[in-house]
């Protein structure tokens, strides 16, 4: 026998749906704080557009769990990006964004942090950094 939802159930989870679509008051987030080690030399491009790119991946290590990469990509880097290589901490601060693109007659998609900030992880740094994440979050 083969369940199946009625009409009732149906209209109970769209209007669920529906009551679950932010308001003109309610504020949706989408902030990412990764701290963690340079996987490798972060690499430069200049994109048709003329702006600068740089992207590189950082690595999490949280005991008992498994390691996690995290690709990164920072649009109009500060100059300091350029001081960073594999094996720095580092402690970096934006926004999950899914970008598609055509690639080989086909379309892909790739998932990756887009970077407000970047620095080298120290307490001073990673505070300032965390803070004004937070402070985005509150307004």
């Amino acid at each position: 026998m083969t369940a199946t939802r009625s009409d009732t159930d149906a209209s109970t989870a769209d209007k669920a749906a529906v009551a679950a679509v932010p308001g003109p008051t309610e504020v949706d987030i989408n902030t990412a704080t990764i701290v963690g080690t340079l996987s490798s030399d972060p690499i430069e491009r200049t994109l048709p557009s003329g702006d600068q790119l740089v992207s590189f991946e950082i690595t999490t290590r949280v005991v008992g769990e498994a390691t996690r990469s995290v690709p990164v990509a920072w649009t109009s880097p500060k100059p300091s990006w350029r001081s960073l290589a594999a094996g720095d901490r580092v402690v970096a601060t934006g926004q999950v964004v899914r970008r598609f693109f055509r690639a080989g007659g086909s379309t892909v998609s790739r998932t990756e942090v887009v970077a407000e900030a970047v620095q080298r992880d120290r307490p001073a740094a990673r505070q300032r950094i965390i803070k004004r994440a937070r402070a985005r979050i509150e307004t």
